[in-house]
């Protein structure tokens, strides 16, 4: 582990870490003032596929987080980047509405698409839907994925999160999806850049010891778990990633910075 005198940038997840559903984590908030007051640069980082970066924004202000809109690195952010390459590509989207007012400058259809694009629609999901665009995967379109999570923590416990429908459209279509969010190291590449810092000066503050701390270590980055949002101590335990820093939560950590 890079020792965290040396860290310089910190990337600070959002859901789990700052808060869970419509509560914050105790001291999150004075954390991250804290944080930013000792002078690190800070992006924070999401696989959130349900709200947009705008509101993402209001959410976070509306807990009172000091916290910029463009200090915000969502996964759909990364896809839109992604997608740039391909030129004008015709888009089919599981996405919410919130999220698709980001991807309406895309050309869109529902029968014939070079990609489709899957994100968390919540309870929209049903086998018409993925019958759909299992026929479009068949067809020739190539499947992006906005993250690949196993599930997510709400208010009310444990949620299956959309990993398992992406699972299953590459086993049914033999197509591997491009994952777009954490774990992937392009997502980490797209947030040191927007640090502008190389990753042995940047470390990630996650819940998700496979998206977060598994994911940020391969890329470089010094990993930091937090015993709140979806951390499960049994499932951490058994996990071969092996954290830099184990803390109870984000208000811990600005203890632990030295002022910059």
């Amino acid at each position: 582990m890079t020792p965290l005198s040396l860290i310089r940038g910190i990337l600070i997840d959002l859901d789990g870490v700052l808060y869970v559903g419509s509560r914050t984590v105790d001291g999150a908030i004075e954390a991250v003032r804290e944080i930013k007051r000792r002078g690190y640069c800070c992006r924070f980082v999401t696989n959130t596929s349900t709200l947009s970066r705008a509101s993402l924004h209001k959410k976070l202000a509306g807990f009172g987080f000091d916290i910029d809109e463009h200090e915000i690195v969502s996964a759909p952010q990364a896809a839109l980047i992604h997608l740039r390459q391909f030129g004008d590509p015709v888009c089919h989207l599981l996405l919410t509405d919130d999220v698709k007012q980001d991807f309406r400058h895309l050309r869109q259809s529902d029968s014939k698409a070079d990609f489709v694009i899957v994100g968390d629609i919540g309870n929209a999901w049903s086998y018409p839907l993925l019958n759909n665009v299992f026929n479009l995967l068949i067809g020739g379109a190539e499947l992006i994925a906005i993250h690949k999570n196993r599930f997510w923590q709400t208010e009310r416990g444990l949620q299956l999160d959309i990993g398992a429908f992406v699972s299953g459209l590459e086993y049914a279509s033999r197509k591997q999806a491009t994952i777009i969010g954490k774990p992937s190291s392009d997502f980490f590449k797209a947030a040191l850049n927007e640090l502008g810092m190389p990753p042995e000066q940047v470390a990630i503050v996650g819940d998700d010891i496979d998206a977060d701390v598994g994911g940020g270590q391969r890329a470089g980055l010094t990993g930091i778990l937090v015993k709140t949002g979806k951390y499960r101590q049994d499932y951490a335990e058994n996990s071969q990633i092996v954290p830099g820093l184990i803390i109870p939560s984000v208000a811990k950590l600005p203890n632990l910075l030295p002022g910059l």
